[in-house]
C-alpha cells in the first residue's frame, strides 16, 4: 500500500479557501510508483469539463508527494450506493425494473436527480471521447458524487491497482 486519499483544505492568496482531497505518496516508493503516481496527476490536468474530477495541483517538494483534485463530498459512488436504499418496481408490461426513488436518511431523490446523475457520467465520457482518451476502467469506484449528486469521471491511472486506498 503506496497511496492514500484524505480531505484537506486548499488556501490560495486572493481565493477562496475549498476543501480538496489529497493523495499522497507514502515513503518507501519505488521510482516506477512516483512517475507512474505523478503521470496520473498529468492525464488528470489535461482535461477541463464539469464532469471530470479537477486537478487542483501537485506537490512534489514534500514528503510525501501529493495530489490535489476537488473534494467529492459523498466520496466513491460504488460506496454511496451502498448506503441508499433502492424503492425498485417492475413494469407489468415489459418486466423491466425502474428505479423510482432513492432514499437516504435525510430525504428522498427523485428519478429525476437519479436521471442527472446518470447524465454526468456519460456527459463526462463523451468529453473524455471526443478528447480521444480511452478511460479503460470505468466502474462505480471511480465515480465520484458531490453534495448536489453530481456525478463526475475520476481519471485514476492505477485504478484498479489495490495499493491505492481510500480513508475519506
Amino acid at each position: 500500500e503506496f497511496g492514500e486519499v484524505c480531505r484537506g483544505r486548499l488556501r490560495i492568496p486572493g481565493k477562496k479557501e475549498n476543501y480538496v482531497a489529497i493523495k499522497t505518496l507514502k515513503g518507501g516508493y519505488t521510482d516506477k510508483q512516483r512517475r507512474d503516481f505523478l503521470s496520473e496527476a498529468s492525464i488528470m490536468g489535461q482535461f477541463q469539463h464539469p464532469n471530470i474530477i479537477h486537478l487542483e495541483g501537485i506537490i512534489t517538494a514534500s514528503c510525501p508527494v501529493m495530489i490535489l483534485t476537488e473534494f467529492m463530498e459523498n466520496g466513491a459512488l460504488d460506496s454511496f450506493l451502498r448506503r441508499c436504499t433502492f424503492v425498485a418496481l417492475v413494469h407489468k408490461d415489459c418486466l423491466t425494473r425502474i428505479f423510482l426513488s432513492l432514499q437516504l436518511n435525510d430525504g428522498q431523490f427523485t428519478p429525476i436527480q437519479l436521471v442527472g446523475m446518470l447524465r454526468g457520467i456519460a456527459s463526462g465520457m463523451k468529453y473524455l471521447s471526443e478528447m480521444s482518451y480511452v478511460h479503460r476502467d470505468l466502474a462505480a469506484r471511480n465515480i465520484l458524487v458531490n453534495s448536489n449528486l453530481v456525478c463526475k469521471v475520476f481519471l485514476q491511472e492505477n485504478s484498479s491497482d489495490p495499493t491505492y486506498t481510500s480513508s475519506l
